[in-house]
């Protein structure tokens, strides 16, 4: 039998012919290849094969799984399926001659198809599933209607439509392998699985243990949706290969009683389990991540409990780049926001009173990175920033006063101040005078609305207030619309969930902006491997958060808006990417040297462009 070193030079010779059309076959990049993060076979030393530079000027390519595929079994494949766009002459020579439809349409009429199809769906679910079907046919087609109806789509493929589809996953479930599944019962063997996964070259892991799915608690296993849905997102905005993205979800059991007495679960049937237990199979995935992958792997920890995530991120965050979205996605958009309204509100960020209102970690994260940013810019320490910032809970004003910071939660603590008494929000706003309010409750309703009273007192405050009732549950502090009607439109709002352009009876149009990670991590993502960083700062997510605050131009900001437009989402990620970039190498923690002479240009050769390629 052939080693493995000959077979090669056997099937390039069979492939390539004589030495003299050898240097013929090298220039078309025909032997053997593998795209980025495929299992196929790979020439290391072969100079000219196909990279996804080559895909971008229009070069062919040859479709390598682990041996050429054609016929059936290349329809089959999500990765190089074209659907009716193989030409006539890739029909032939693929063995497709009779297994399609005589037509030939290109992926532009695909995309109006697919379109056409969406808009006739009864609901969003409906739509989320049409999507998740095409997405395990036909990948680049999927990624086109992506990128090209981002706005319309995002709220599809992403929240809320993303968390009804985890709460019917056990009806949903298909044996496509579309995440990888890691239980207590495999300690011991985590590597071997990671082994299975058929991609080789992963740079991206989005990892889930479902005990927290925003207002909608614990899902187990069934919070698998939420990572592939992020890496459908680090693709689309980001333009990172597919190839390279993994979800995995850690299912260490589920509390939730529905799901255990249902004969259709797909997890583990069990309590979850918490403790060292958890913290030991935690402990095996990451360093098989580590060993598998390498440590400029990003990690990027969903959905799980802020007391799991965050001891997490500090064990971890030295080993690897890794982050959570909920903690610095999340804060990193508010800051973005909050510097886009600077030539609004006036002064310098240091200049502004912060108030939150509501209950859950998320809140804290936003006000650290917030009071990093302040110290920044003004080269104060952390603990003069956060006077700045003051909390509002269900029971009030958090202060030392209150007489209960004992018994507060620790992320509290370092925003509990001497200050008056204030038993609610409206108290608290009269006595404090915030320029800033934002409103984040992520697990229950509310516990104090954004009253016509609060929204006035804001405009007495300030002349142009920043509002941000970002609350990610069904009930929301206040409309867009009435915080412009009660603030006589001098009022900039930015929210969750996307709203429309809101009208005022003196004829101005305002539009409230859409505060949204989605501005912040496929670029953090982007550019972690530009510079193949090994880890993730502060600072990183708040020179993100100024990169989105420059892309909102004057005249958007005249309208209100305060975020740039959605359809603009791949520059913005790639502005992003550069700035992370820049930390990185700043920081001497960039491992991609030397260090490219134009990062933004760098960020925008390096995204996955899902336009089809041409095969031979």
């Amino acid at each position: 039998m052939r080693s493995g070193f000959s077979a090669l030079a056997h099937l390039r010779k069979l492939l390539c012919g004589s030495e003299g059309a050898a240097s013929s076959c090298a220039r078309y990049a025909y032997p053997i290849t593998k795209d980025t993060g495929s299992s196929a076979l790979h020439w290391r030393g072969f100079a000219t094969s196909l990279s996804e530079d080559d895909d971008k000027a229009g070069r062919p390519t040859t479709p390598w799984v682990r041996q050429v595929i054609s016929g059936v079994d290349l329809i089959r494949h999500p990765k190089y399926n074209k659907g009716l766009a193989f030409s006539d002459s890739e029909r032939d020579r693929l063995y497709l001659r009779g297994l399609l439809p005589p037509a030939i349409l290109s992926q532009e009429v695909q995309l109006e198809r697919i379109m056409l199809n969406i808009r006739g769906k009864d609901n969003d679910l409906e739509k989320y599933t049409y999507l998740t079907n095409l997405q395990e046919r036909n990948e680049r087609l999927f990624f086109r209607v992506l990128v090209e109806h981002f706005e319309e789509l995002l709220p599809v493929i992403h929240n809320p439509t993303v968390r009804m589809a985890c709460q019917k996953y056990n009806l949903m479930f298909k044996s496509v392998p579309r995440a990888l599944f890691i239980t207590l019962e495999d300690r011991g063997r985590v590597f071997r699985i990671l082994k299975n996964w058929p991609e080789r070259n992963v740079q991206l892991v989005v990892v889930s243990d479902g005990e927290r799915v925003g207002d909608l608690g614990d899902l187990g296993v069934q919070s698998v949706g939420v990572p592939i849905s992020k890496l459908s997102l680090y693709t689309a905005c980001g333009g990172i290969n597919p190839a390279v993205c993994l979800p995995v979800v850690i299912d260490a059991g589920t509390d939730n009683e529905e799901l255990l007495r249902s004969p259709f679960y797909v997890g583990v049937r069990h309590r979850r389990v918490r403790g060292d237990l958890y913290y030991e199979l935690l402990d095996e995935f990451l360093t098989a991540v580590k060993r598998r992958y390498g440590n400029t792997t990003l990690l990027q920890f969903e959905d799980m409990v802020f007391e799991n995530a965050s001891k997490l991120l500090n064990m971890y965050r030295t080993e690897f780049p890794c982050f959570n979205d909920d903690m610095s996605g999340t804060a990193a958009a508010v800051l973005a926001g909050v510097l886009a309204a600077l030539p609004k509100t006036g002064g310098r960020l240091g200049d502004h009173t912060f108030m939150f209102s509501g209950e859950g970690a998320i809140n804290a994260c936003i006000a650290e990175l917030i009071a990093a940013a302040i110290a920044q810019q003004t080269s104060q320490t952390v603990l003069d920033a956060r006077k700045q910032i003051w909390m509002v809970d269900s029971k009030g004003l958090v202060t030392r006063e209150r007489g209960d910071s004992s018994t507060l939660e620790g992320y509290k603590l370092p925003f509990c101040h001497s200050g008056p008494e204030a038993p609610d929000l409206l108290s608290a706003v009269k006595l404090l005078k915030p320029t800033v309010l934002i409103g984040c409750t992520s697990t229950s309703a509310p516990p104090f609305m954004f009253t016509k009273e609060v929204c006035a007192t804001m405009a007495e405050n300030a002349k142009h207030p920043l509002i941000m009732p970002i609350s990610q549950g069904d009930q929301v502090e206040v409309t867009p619309g009435e915080a412009y009607a009660w603030t006589d439109g001098r009022c900039l709002v930015a929210t969750e969930r996307r709203w429309p352009a809101v009208s005022l009876p003196n004829g101005r149009t305002y539009e409230p902006g859409q505060c949204t990670s989605t501005y912040i991590f496929p670029g953090v993502g982007l550019g972690t491997m530009i510079s193949a960083c090994t880890k993730l700062r502060d600072e990183q997510f708040i020179a993100a958060a100024e990169a989105v605050a420059k892309m909102v131009t004057e005249e958007e900001l005249s309208r209100g808006a305060i975020y740039p437009p959605l359809r603009s989402i791949r520059e913005v990620a790639a502005h992003v990417a550069a700035a992370v970039a820049q930390k990185a190498y700043q920081g001497g923690y960039a491992t991609a040297l030397p260090k490219p002479h134009n990062l933004l240009e760098t960020a925008h050769v390096e995204m996955y462009n899902p336009q089809y390629r041409r095969y031979r």
